[in-house]
């Protein structure tokens, strides 16, 4: 993971986790040994670069565990893979709409 400062949602924040979310934080701060709370994470920062610092290595590790974990495939040459990786609330937007367990 990238050195950048971690994103975090202030308390009382509008950018409130909802529960796929929620699911996605903890399955992002488990596969990429982030040292910092899933709920801390601000839905609507980003998640690459200067939002939460990840990387594209760390972007491959994810689609990996999304791949596995709701049984369809987030390939790498996907020209909306932008779009889908721009924040945690996107990425679960992105699931919810193609999860198939």
């Amino acid at each position: 993971m990238s050195s950048s400062a971690l994103v975090i949602t202030p308390a009382g924040d509008s950018a409130q986790q909802s529960m796929p979310e929620q699911e996605l934080a903890e399955l992002l701060v488990k596969a990429l040994n982030l040292e910092v709370a899933p709920s801390a994470i601000d839905p609507t920062a980003p998640l690459y670069g200067d939002g939460l610092g990840l990387d594209s290595i760390d972007i491959l590790e994810v689609a990996l565990e999304v791949s596995h974990r709701y049984g369809f495939d987030l390939r790498s040459d996907d020209q909306n893979n932008v779009r889908i990786f721009s924040s945690l609330r996107s990425l679960a937007a992105h699931v919810a709409a193609h999860r198939t367990r």
